[in-house]
């Protein structure tokens, strides 16, 4: 089994413009930090993922709002909010995020790869079903696990761990019961939402509210306590990540305290648990993390552990 690494020519398309937190040069000190690890490059599959279409989008959102997004970037780009950002190249970018993390997700079901980390952008799991928010244009995670559904896993797990709470995930997925949620994040803190009472309508979430400033065992042991109870007693068929690096120690965007030794560990336990479940089969996607070199570092940590 090799691990694959996925990602698009177009996801450097997206423009957000001069001094936003959420640039290119994020999936650029990836490929960097790969160059630097020749041992790592070169035993790992480089795959060119491809575009979601309408329809793969539409598993996740209203027609309408997909329309709305392809028709702001093709008119030359605008703004949803202050922080979300349309460029001419966004819509290109959006479906290859949300295509490469779909390509991810067939080839753990067919056994090309068990595993993949996708290195995309825009991320996506504050997207909500008719709007964009958080830097996120389309759900990615959120679109792969019903996708997933689709070509037959009955089961989707999906673990959190970006700083922020993924509300978006949350809302595209909750109404599955057999697509269960955990989501690791700084609270008080953007969004706003995941407070642990809020188990979702089937009780198919797990949220994990911690506090900034703690001992980074701290949430390295309740993400995991998260993934155990969401497990009790029920069988993924696949592992979704949504793998945000600004939970990182000196992330302009939040607080925890984090290494890259803690990435590693997450990333094995999580693995070695996926190994007993489902033969290994896990499908990270990138998603928050603003300190460029770090970034690079942590996306290295992660894939030595996926191996």
């Amino acid at each position: 089994m090799t691990l694959a690494f996925i990602s698009h020519s177009d996801v450097g398309r997206h423009d957000n413009g001069w001094n936003h937190p959420e640039h290119v040069g994020r999936v650029r000190a990836i490929t960097r930090a790969l160059g630097r690890h020749p041992e790592l490059f070169t035993t790992i599959e480089h795959v060119e993922g491809r575009h979601a279409t309408v329809d793969e989008l539409a598993l996740a959102h209203d027609r309408a709002y997909i329309a709305q997004v392809q028709g702001l970037a093709e008119s030359g780009g605008g703004r949803f909010d202050a922080d979300t950002v349309v460029s001419e190249g966004s819509w290109d970018a959006a479906r290859a995020a949300a295509g490469s993390v779909l390509e991810g997700v067939e080839r753990a079901l067919d056994g090309r790869n068990r595993r993949s980390f996708c290195g995309v952008r825009p991320p996506g799991h504050h997207a909500l079903r008719d709007r964009a928010m958080g830097f996120c244009l389309f759900g990615n995670v959120a679109i792969a696990a019903h996708h997933a559904r689709a070509l037959g896993a009955h089961r989707v797990l999906i673990a959190d761990w970006d700083v922020h709470h993924g509300n978006g995930t949350q809302a595209l997925v909750e109404q599955e019961p057999d697509i269960h949620f955990v989501s690791m994040h700084q609270w008080p803190w953007y969004p706003g939402s995941g407070a642990a009472e809020d188990r979702g309508p089937h009780g198919s979430v797990w949220n994990v509210p911690m506090a900034a400033g703690l001992a980074a065992a701290g949430y390295v042991e309740a993400l995991l306590r998260g993934v155990d109870a969401a497990t009790a007693g029920w069988t993924p068929d696949l592992v979704l990540l949504s793998a945000g690096f600004d939970s990182l120690a000196g992330d302009p965007l939040g607080g925890f305290t984090l290494e890259m030794d803690d990435v590693r560990t997450m990333t094995r336990e999580i693995v070695a648990r996926a190994t007993a479940w489902c033969g290994g089969r896990v499908v990270s996607a990138l998603e928050g993390g603003y300190v460029p070199d770090r970034l690079g570092e942590a996306v290295i940590a992660h894939l030595e552990s996926l191996r």
